[in-house]
This record gives C-alpha cells, structure tokens and sequence, in this order.
C-alpha cells in the first residue's frame, strides 16, 4: 500500500461565503441536520484539542450535547482533558463528515457547566453509563480490566435500587465559540474555506481563506 497514492476527489458539494447564514450557530444547525439527513454515523462525534501546562497538545473524540451559545460535552473533570482545561481554557473543536466531503473547525474558551446541568444530564443517562462515571478515575493508570470490572459489580450491587449520585469529579463544559471554519471539499483541492471572526461588539465577520 502506497500512502502517497490514497486520495478522493471531493465533488459533492461547494460552498459561498454570499449564500452562508450570517449566523455560525445557523450555519452549523443547517449543516448537522444535513449530516443527519445523510445518516452521518454519530454526527455529534467532534475531535476536542486542549494544551498541557508543557505547551504539549492533546486530541480525543467526544460527543457534542448540547448546542446554545456553545458546544457542550461531559466527562470526568480529573481526566487529561480535564486537567488541560483546568490550565487553560482555550480549546478547539472539530467535527467531520466524510459522507458529505465537509469539517467543522471551532475554536473559543470553555467554561464549566453548573452542578444542576451536570447533574440533569447525568440522570439522563442510562444506568450502566452512571455507574461507569464512578468506576472509571479517566486517564489514571490501571492494574487490568479485571479490576474496573470488578469495581462496576461491587457499585452496581451498591446502588441496586437507589439513585446513583452524580460524582462531584464528572461534569459538563462549554465550548464558547470566537471563531468558525467551515469547510466544503471540492475538486483538485481548491476547497471552500468560509470563516467566522467574533467582534468585539458581539457581531461576526465571514469571509473566505484559501483552500
């Protein structure tokens, strides 16, 4: 397999900075439901980027929430991710839909969401996933699976016919957008790259970058 030689020619789509929502939230909202249209296998998958305090970069895949004046996700506030956000805030976030030849990119700062939201959402869940948000301590090291396996039995016999509390240590973020990219594949790699710049006075500007 040669890797040089893998490669598609996007021709499913265009995309002008004249016929785009002046909206980024409309726009990505006229978008999601067009990857789910297409039946986009979990099209609130996003690939979430946060720093180390060492400057060192780290991705991971997550699912988008909520939408309203973010993006929002849950997880354990002690994991990597967690621990990254704690340091700085700044985040990016980017969703894509090969089935539609078109990305996402969203950069901004992350807020945490309240207790009550958090706590809303993770009663929200089914079960099984409450209980793994007790048993997983995220990204620590692990003896085996055995152990995690163990621990969930020894919870679900716990709390068998009981609420399961939400753990102080898992909660909601938001992601509060200051920049948008939306990109539309096209031929020869001229791609449609349209841009969203916050204002200072609370408005946007779009416009075109080069492919």
């Amino acid at each position: 397999m040669n890797l040089a030689d893998l490669r598609l020619n996007y021709q499913k789509g265009e995309l002008h900075e004249q016929h785009v929502h002046p909206d980024p939230f409309a726009q990505f909202a006229t978008w999601f439901k067009e990857a789910q249209s297409a039946e986009v296998p979990e099209p609130n998958a996003m690939f979430l980027s946060t720093l180390s305090a060492t400057g060192r970069p780290s991705g991971r895949i997550v699912l988008l929430k909520t939408v309203d004046h973010g993006f929002s996700f849950f997880t354990n506030y002690e994991s990597r991710k967690g621990q990254e956000l704690a340091f700085t805030s700044q985040a990016s976030i980017t969703f894509f839909w090969g089935e539609l030849e078109r990305q996402i990119r969203i950069e901004g700062h992350v807020e945490k969401l309240s207790v009550e939201l958090s706590t809303a959402y993770f009663h929200s869940r089914p079960r099984e996933s409450q209980l793994g948000a007790w048993v997983s301590e995220q990204s620590a090291r692990v003896d085996s699976r055995e152990v995690l396996e163990k621990r969930y039995a020894e919870l679900a016999a716990e709390y068998e016919g009981k609420t399961i509390p939400k753990p102080d240590h898992w909660g909601g973020y938001r992601l509060v957008p200051d920049y948008f990219e939306f990109w539309q594949g096209r031929p020869s790699r001229l791609h449609d790259r349209v841009v969203y710049d916050a204002r200072e006075n609370g408005e946007w500007e779009c416009y075109r970058v080069a492919p």
